[in-house]
């Protein structure tokens, strides 16, 4: 807000807060509370702002002080998941290769995909087409143009990738409290293949 800019969550379709703060088992779109963040947690902060007429939207998973090699494991695996996804970025390409390589990796990983969320394009509206899905699937979404802009931000699972809510109904969390990571870019397709919109140091 000092440099201008507005979160776009806070009152979009009613959600209460800034930001999206999902800790351990929260899939997406937790809700920012009191809760205490232990030693071995992990939190996934995703922030979007509106600034000069465009939405820019990105997350990540964060590691609290001394995680378990599982743990580690699942973070360092979605953030790969996303990069993979991103490499194959490119004018022509179909958007269902983005599920495809997010999905290979996790099986190589015995990772679960989460398919009930997916990317999107994002601009001057913060939810637009196409729905990029995280996961392989046959879907006509098109082929990726020079100037389209839209995010992908797989969700991987230790373990259920199906989701419950709380009675908030924002908070969405595994059906068996396995831990989920998500890692989450803003895209822009170029003459030349793809430029990270949301990129930042020591990515």
């Amino acid at each position: 807000i000092d440099n201008g800019a507005y979160p776009s969550p806070l009152n979009y379709g009613g959600f209460p807060k800034s930001v999206c703060t999902s800790l351990n088992e929260c899939i997406c779109h937790g809700i920012p509370d009191t809760t205490r963040i232990l030693d071995g947690d992990i939190i996934n902060v995703d922030v979007t702002v509106y600034l000069d007429g465009y939405h820019g939207d990105t997350s990540r998973t964060f590691m609290v002080g001394n995680v378990t090699e599982k743990t580690k494991h699942l973070v360092e695996a979605t953030k790969e998941a996303l990069n993979r996804s991103i490499a194959i970025c490119k004018p022509g390409v179909d958007f269902s290769e983005i599920g495809k390589a997010i999905h290979d990796h996790a099986d190589k990983q015995n990772l679960g995909v989460v398919t009930a969320f997916v990317g999107h394009g994002i601009g001057k509206v913060f939810h637009a087409g196409p729905a990029v899905l995280h996961y392989r699937n046959s879907e006509n979404n098109g082929k990726m143009q020079v100037g389209q802009t839209f995010t992908i931000e797989p969700m991987l699972s230790l373990g259920s990738t199906r989701e419950r809510y709380w009675r908030d109904q924002w908070t969405a969390v595994t059906r068996d409290a396995s831990w989920t990571a998500q890692f989450e870019h803003t895209l822009l397709i170029t003459e030349t293949g793809v430029e990270i919109l949301t990129a930042y140091e020591g990515m």
